[in-house]
């Protein structure tokens, strides 16, 4: 959403509203590249190995352990790491802000501190951390610190929320990486994780529930062609 404006909303209203005038939509065709206002990025290296999209039915194979990540959007981010190997489940919710319990209602219009986010469990033995941030990586805007995409305000702000020391050095490895690769300040923050708010359950899985207004907001939203750009000549 930009400002104080429902941008998502509005733009799923209207996608929709065309799509029933124009008959049945099928949600897995391929919808058209959107133009995408962006700038050149280069870095210099060969991309590393993101593990491989899979159902995440994957089996835990012992103790599974919590990360959080903010990358705009959470239904986009719920999404992308649902298809990793090794991840047990997500929660889109809310957290970084000052108001217990808020509302999809509250965040989004600003004001209260929290950021959308995804509470990600996973299991060690078939997804390291290290390969968590990768994805992560490959799905945000590293250059975009007001927002992400098509969604500014400090409700969409970047940020990988971290639970452990260990996280903490991760995270701090894989930025000063970016970094170096890209030759440019990195706006994603690293920030110690605080209490975090289950989003209301229409949020939850949304990309699976409610396909076709997921996507068309996806498509709409540029994000995709956005990471397309940042990440054509990328590698470290």
């Amino acid at each position: 959403m930009k400002g104080r404006v429902g941008l998502r909303a509005l733009l799923i209203v209207a996608v929709l509203a065309g799509a029933c005038e124009r008959g049945p939509v099928d949600a897995t065709a391929t919808a058209p590249a959107a133009p995408v206002a962006s700038e050149p990025v280069t870095a210099s290296a060969s991309p590393p190995a993101v593990p491989a999209a899979v159902p995440a039915t994957v089996p835990a194979t012992g103790r599974l352990e919590q990360a959080t990540f903010a990358s705009g959007c959470f239904w986009c981010t719920e999404s992308d790491f649902d298809k990793v190997a090794g991840v047990v489940s997500t929660v889109s919710g809310y957290t970084g802000g000052r108001v217990v319990n808020p509302t999809y209602q509250q965040v989004s219009s600003g004001g209260t501190g929290h950021v959308e986010s995804v509470e990600v469990r996973f299991d060690p033995a078939v997804v390291t951390y290290e390969q968590l941030l990768e994805v992560y990586w490959h799905n945000v805007d590293p250059f975009s610190g007001r927002g992400q995409f098509c969604d500014f305000g400090e409700q969409y702000r970047p940020v990988i929320w971290v639970h452990t020391a260990a996280q903490r050095a991760a995270a701090d490895a894989s930025k000063a990486r970016m970094t170096r690769a890209f030759k440019r300040p990195i706006a994603v923050t690293i920030e110690a994780a605080v209490r975090f708010f289950p989003a209301e359950e229409e949020h939850q899985d949304f990309h699976a529930r409610s396909s076709v207004r997921y996507s068309y907001y996806r498509w709409g939203c540029g994000r995709d062609a956005r990471l397309a750009e940042i990440w054509k000549s990328a590698s470290y």
